[in-house]
């Protein structure tokens, strides 16, 4: 007997090796870029294992591959898949094949189920009683918008290639009139980023059959960006103090937060819009959903549903600070993701938007969407998630108000209303090309067309009513007698009032804005119709931040200004440099002046109110390097700046980062004296081919940021 077993046992099948044939698959699977040792392969498509055997296979041996994912694996759950390749029994959209066995070597084909959840599974294979682990037995699964039975399928391949494959891109930043591209990593591929998605995914406790649909990772995602909830990536911090971690104007991609992030396990600071969607499309590109940096400008916020926001002016035509609840954004960036919607009646597929920046909660955590981009042009704001609130930031009108102060009360005067200004300019990267792309008429109607009149009408049935009365956090002011219309509560669609006599207000400035040269602004009062006109002006700048928070006032205009036929009259204001540059270095944000103009045409009811956000300019970094490098070789790459401005510029830091060539580096400026040129060098070892593009930003008090990118193609 014994001799016998002895024999069984010799010729019992073992497996001596399981060989991922990485490299192969990866390439198949477009997953080749992440920096890990491990296989990472999509969902839905098949992907090769090499086992190697003791001896060859037999048509009687028993062989199954088993993957599991999370704490506990079950079979009934689908997170434990035992898969033979010579059983046909479906094992929940799982399948294997032999696809050659020659001696000891046996090729298998596995395809995992294209709503498999995705994450990190394991990797056994039994034969007959024997058990084998492979060393490095972690296979990372990814959703897979290749594939079409996948619900973020994309059919386009270049826009693959852009919202799922490109590790850098733009985030687009500054005021309706002067919008620019702010180059940001998103560095999906680089080292610990998949690990520290993972880690995420764990945190969100989404269970296993949740993690295999894109809407509810994004929606778990969007909440743990920030960390309001649940210690996720992020500190929001809006306050102008950031000495206690990095300015959100420093960082120049989300690599060194999100490794910052999985190395302590904390929240990182700090971040504001453009950083939380930078890390969120990250997030969402590396898990294979695909995904853009979406920027709204003049974007509504805190208007309580109501899709009015008040602004409040004095008698100088200043902001109001205290007064103000609800406020306009020059700015506000969130993301959209790509996926099909089988949770909401037909129609709604496609682009959806998220957004992970902290302003209100939904379903009690800090979180928001996915929303269709249709739900919103159509106005069909009851679909989820979050579409009310995404409508409001996009539609909505502004209605000024002036403050007066009579006998020791309040008096408010409707200035104005302006129903077109809302959500303007919405802005993305447009694919496989380094320019802006507008994709406005994807989230609305042209203004004034039928369709956004019906659009808004819809949306307003479905929206809280609201009167024309201001809107405060003082509770008394709701009940004064305001002597106004509509004051009964419904919803009004507000048409905007065309001004009679033909005046218009506009706002230049005469020369690009330079700190340490004289702000010049001009306020024009124009008259487009036959007859004369006496209008008082007045007008204020201010030195604000993106989201409207006045950090200085510089000066002031009031002028009567007299107009007879079509004529123009140009009111200029001039700020010495003394007048701001203190202000200007002293907070901690960007700064844009922000001109505030009322006219008040006399012997009429007419006032108009006219504002303009104006961006400083700065000289340009240099970037020296060659246009093409081989993999693996050396080459050098020096970024030169010359301070051409009239002021020094205090504590400047250089960051350069070179996704696939070299890690961040920061080098301490110091001061930098007027027509002072600064010059570092770093040395690049490019690990992976195409395209690749460098970036750099300089940091000082007086200017937050000033970025550059260059890129530089990489061949074998």
């Amino acid at each position: 007997v014994s001799q016998d077993h002895c024999k069984n046992k010799k010729s019992d099948l073992k497996v001596t090796n399981v060989d991922f044939l990485k490299s192969q698959n990866s390439v198949q699977h477009h997953t080749d870029a992440y920096e890990t040792t491990s296989l990472v392969v999509r969902r839905g498509q098949a992907f090769l294992l090499q086992l190697t055997l003791s001896r060859a296979l037999r048509a009687s041996d028993k062989l199954a591959l088993s993957f599991s994912i999370g704490e506990r694996p079950m079979k009934p759950l689908g997170t434990l898949m035992s898969l033979n390749p010579r059983s046909t029994r479906d094992t929940g959209g799982w399948h294997i094949t032999v696809a050659k066995s020659s001696g000891t070597e046996c090729l298998l084909s596995v395809t995992s189920a294209a709503d498999a959840p995705v994450g990190k599974y394991s990797l056994s294979v039994k034969t007959g009683s024997n058990v084998y682990k492979p060393e490095n037995n972690t296979i990372y699964l990814l959703f897979n918008p290749w594939c079409e039975t996948d619900i973020v399928f994309l059919s386009n391949e270049a826009e693959r290639n852009e919202y799922v494959l490109n590790d850098t891109g733009y985030i687009y930043v500054g005021s309706v009139y002067s919008i620019h591209g702010r180059p940001w990593n998103f560095g999906q591929f680089e080292e610990s980023i998949l690990d520290t998605c993972m880690y995420l995914l764990d945190k969100s406790k989404l269970k296993m059959s949740s993690r295999r649909d894109p809407v509810i990772v994004s929606r778990a995602m969007s909440a743990l960006v920030n960390s309001n909830d649940e210690n996720g990536v992020l500190l929001g911090n809006w306050s102008g103090k950031y000495e206690n971690g990095t300015s959100p104007m420093e960082w120049i991609g989300s690599v060194a937060i999100l490794q910052q992030y999985y190395k302590t396990k904390k929240p990182v600071g700090f971040g504001q819009c453009w950083v939380f969607s930078g890390v969120l499309t990250t997030v969402m590109r590396c898990l294979g959903i695909p995904a853009r940096s979406v920027s709204n400008f003049n974007s509504a916020h805190d208007t309580d549903e109501n899709l009015r926001v008040d602004v409040y002016l004095n008698e100088k035509g200043e902001k109001l600070k205290w007064m103000s609840v609800d406020s306009v954004w020059n700015f506000h960036v969130w993301n959209d993701v790509w996926m099909k919607r089988k949770d909401l009646p037909s129609g709604f597929d496609g682009w959806q938007a998220i957004d992970s920046t902290p302003q209100e909660q939904s379903q009690g955590i800090f979180q928001c969407g996915p929303c269709p981009l249709k739900a919103i042009r159509d106005g069909e704001v009851y679909l989820p998630y979050d579409s009310k609130f995404v409508y409001a930031e996009v539609n909505g009108d502004k209605v000024y108000w002036l403050v007066k102060e009579e006998n020791g009360s309040r008096k408010y005067v409707k200035l104005n209303v302006e129903s077109q200004s809302i959500g303007a300019n919405i802005s993305t990267k447009a694919v496989g090309q380094n320019r802006r792309e507008d994709i406005t008429q994807q989230y609305k109607f042209p203004e004034g067309s039928p369709q956004e009149r019906a659009s808004m009408q819809k949306a307003t049935s479905y929206l809280q009513p609201s009167g024309l009365v201001p809107r405060s956090g003082f509770g008394a002011m709701r009940t004064m007698s305001m002597g106004l219309d509509n004051v009964d509560g419904r919803a009004v669609v507000q048409e905007e009032v065309v001004p009679k006599s033909g005046v218009e207000l506009a706002i230049t400035n005469e020369k690009p804005l330079y700190p340490g040269e004289p702000i010049e602004v001009v306020v024009t009062v124009k008259s487009t119709a036959a007859g004369s006109w006496t209008v008082a002006l007045t007008g204020s700048c201010q030195l604000q931040s993106y989201t409207g928070k006045v950090d200085a006032s510089l000066g002031y205009i009031n002028e009567t200004v007299k107009l007879e036929g079509k004529s123009e009259v140009r009111v200029p204001l001039k700020i010495k440099p003394d007048a701001y540059m203190k202000a200007l270095a002293a907070a901690e944000d960007e700064e844009h002046v922000h001109v505030t103009a009322i006219a008040e045409i006399q012997g009429t009811p007419e006032k108009l109110t006219k504002e303009a956000a104006l961006s400083f300019e700065y000289p340009p970094i240099q970037v020296q390097m060659p246009e093409t490098a081989k993999l693996n070789k050396d080459f050098t790459c020096a970024f030169i700046f010359k301070n051409k401005l009239n002021v020094p510029l205090d504590n400047c830091k250089l960051m350069v980062e070179g996704l696939g060539m070299f890690k961040m580096a920061t080098f301490e400026e110091g001061d930098v004296q007027p027509g002072r040129i600064i010059k570092s060098e770093v040395i690049c070892t490019p690990t992976r081919a195409g395209e690749k593009k460098i970036v750099a930003k300089l940091t000082s008090n007086q200017v937050k940021t000033i970025s550059v990118e260059k890129a530089i193609t990489i061949t074998h």
